[in-house]
């Protein structure tokens, strides 16, 4: 039997299990392994907080466990070519109440089918499952699930997949005004959007300041001089998050078109009686002198004419996000 180091181990060790090994880690310059491991941490993190949004779902409409217990389970016609929101759940002999160990939509493959793969022990996601189970980490096995249309996975997927682009406006005209500049590449095609905005909120200075500026003596008094000029000037800005407030869906007319007719209406046919979206643009709009608009994003998925009239797309976004859309009836 050929002999090895514990050098040799460890490097056949990180061969078996995908990573590089101490000798290749060394021929990778620093700043691109850094690089590198910033970027599977922000992409472990990004898996992460998706997954707890869809727990989140999941918990909001308030469904039960079911025990898995045999594959007829998932070849039941009614599982069979379903799109859905899933969780697998298990609990130990110790603590009977049910964890979540993974949870998933199931937008792309039929839910029968996803589910069976994380109860056959040949596939990755199966194997961990019945490993567990086998090494009595686990008790029993659970699974829950939430039908939805297409219309609602897209709708979904424009929640947690698809970023924000701001909407960039004019210096005020007339006065007061400012206008919309639409960005390009919006496409002349059906599909769901979402407009939201931004607004920073101001906080007074940090305490350590003022305690800083009451220190006695001459040289208090310079430090209080210059620490007072600062304090005026620094105004810290509370981290800020983009709030939803409608969702457009785009049957009839196409996302360009919907989208052109929410941020270009004209702001001289404006009226206070305006109600909506369109109202809150075009207040938006008018502005004191100094003072900036409220931040405007947008967000757009493509998605096919017939299927955007099935589901419950408003409040299957609100369930996502966790609040009322504002500007929705």
């Amino acid at each position: 039997m050929e002999e090895y180091s514990q050098e040799d181990w460890g490097n056949h060790s990180q061969e078996l299990h995908g990573y590089p090994t101490d000798q290749e880690l060394d021929e990778i310059p620093v700043t691109k392994r850094t690089l590198k491991i910033k970027q599977e941490s922000s992409e472990e993190a990004q898996k992460r907080d998706i997954m707890q949004n869809i727990v989140q779902i999941l918990e909001s409409v308030q469904l039960k466990w079911e025990l898995f217990q045999s594959w007829t389970d998932f070849s039941r016609l009614h599982l069979s070519n379903k799109l859905a929101i899933f969780g697998i759940g298990y609990n130990t002999r110790w603590k009977e109440d049910i964890r979540y160990h993974y949870a998933e939509i199931s937008s792309q493959v039929p839910l029968g089918k996803r589910l069976r793969e994380y109860f056959n022990s040949e596939k990755p996601e199966g194997r961990i499952i019945m490993t567990r189970v086998q090494k009595m980490n686990w008790k029993n096995v659970y699974y829950k699930f939430l039908e939805i249309t297409i219309s609602e996975a897209r709708c979904l997927e424009l929640h947690m997949e698809i970023d924000w682009i701001p909407i960039a406006h004019s210096k005020p005209t007339g006065g007061n005004v400012v206008q919309y500049l639409l960005p390009g590449g919006i496409p002349k095609s059906p599909g769901l959007y979402a407009i939201g905005y931004e607004e920073c909120i101001e906080r007074p200075p940090s305490p350590h300041v003022e305690r800083r500026t009451l220190d006695p003596g001459k040289e208090g008094r310079v430090d209080l001089e210059t620490l007072s000029a600062q304090a005026s000037l620094q105004v810290e800005i509370e981290p800020t998050r983009i709030t939803y407030c409608y969702l457009g869906i785009a049957e009839v007319r196409t996302l360009q078109q919907c989208l052109f007719l929410h941020f270009q209406a004209n702001t001289k046919t404006f009226s206070k009686d305006w109600v909506g979206i369109n109202g809150f643009l075009s207040q938006n709009c008018i502005v004191d002198p100094g003072v900036s608009p409220k931040s405007i994003y947008i967000k757009f998925v493509e998605v096919e004419r017939d299927f955007l009239s099935a589901g419950s797309l408003v409040e299957c976004l609100e369930k996502a996000i966790g609040y009322p859309l504002k500007y929705n009836n």
